[in-house]
């Protein structure tokens, strides 16, 4: 099932996202469903990273060299 969304640009975001749909050949629809999948996979991340880090932090891992040295 396609549902179809109504979205209101400010002019200069609209210029932008019609020079790139001519740049990459794509249609508006497409780079905005892309764009759509980016920003909720991200929020996704972060939400689990925010559930992580406090846990991660009582196990001893406070920095990325931390978590290396448990893995290597």
């Amino acid at each position: 099932m396609r549902a179809t969304l109504t979205v209101s640009l400010p002019e200069d975001l609209n210029r932008e996202l019609s020079r790139l749909v001519k740049r990459k050949g794509m249609s508006r629809s497409s780079v905005v469903q892309n764009a759509l999948r980016r920003q909720i996979a991200l929020e996704r991340f972060r939400d689990i990273r925010d559930q992580l880090v406090p846990k991660a932090g009582k196990a001893g891992f406070h920095t990325d060299e931390d978590v290396f040295d448990a893995v290597s």
